[in-house]
């Protein structure tokens, strides 16, 4: 079994019946929603909030009951994949382009998994850039003002279209090499006119699960 499809069946250990459960997007959490997709065949009643239009897609197609986000007060458990994550488990996400939804459905999840690949680990995070999204208009301008923060902007291309997310807004990955106060720079990011969300989820994962260089699941609480 691939270590992945490991770390994605391994949280859905934490699923009850009767759960509201946030679906995440990206290859890692890909397995957990199939996991839940047959925990769900064998009986498991749980309603799930997909994160994208990928993830809701895979969804449905495993016969996960859904419910719109748009209702909720809360969401019991979601999980979730990463790009990149430090020690405390904060982490950067957004490398599929579903960062501002995996957010909100994050904003209201009380027990937030993390699932990623040892490869995602990092003593500080900035070796993956932090994707920002933004709104279509002047979004060169928001790309200037993001330059000024100390990173390099690069537009997220589509071949040779900028790529457009979910939310028909664009992506600019930003790079900073060594991100010393994450929190801090979450806040710099989105104070910027133009800026929609960005992709450094800080202070939010109760858990985050992985393996080390065994295979072996590593869980930090």
């Amino acid at each position: 079994m691939n270590p992945k499809q490991i770390i994605g069946e391994k949280a859905t250990e934490y699923l009850r019946d009767g759960m509201i459960v946030g679906l995440g997007s990206g290859s890692t959490a890909y397995w957990a929603t199939r996991k839940i997709g047959e925990l769900v065949r064998n009986g498991l009643r749980i309603k799930g909030v997909p994160t994208s239009k990928n993830t809701e897609a895979l969804a449905l197609s495993e016969n996960i009951p859904l419910v719109e986000i748009a209702g909720l007060k809360h969401i019991d458990v979601t999980i979730d994949g990463a790009d990149e994550f430090d020690p405390q488990k904060n982490v950067i996400k957004g490398g599929g382009g579903a960062l501002l939804r995996e957010k909100i459905v994050a904003s209201l999840t009380d027990f937030y998994i993390i699932i990623a690949d040892p490869a995602k680990s990092s003593g500080i995070l900035g070796a993956y850039p932090v994707p920002v999204e933004v709104t279509p208009f002047a979004w060169q301008v928001t790309s200037r003002q993001l330059e000024k923060l100390g990173c390099t902007v690069s537009p997220r291309m589509d071949r040779d279209q900028l790529f457009v997310t979910d939310n028909k807004n664009y992506i600019l990955d930003c790079r900073f090499n060594r991100i010393e106060q994450p929190e801090a720079l979450a806040i710099q990011i989105n104070g910027i006119p133009g800026v929609v969300e960005n992709g450094l989820f800080i202070n939010m994962a109760r858990l985050l699960i992985t393996t080390n260089d065994k295979g072996e699941i590593i869980i930090l609480e």
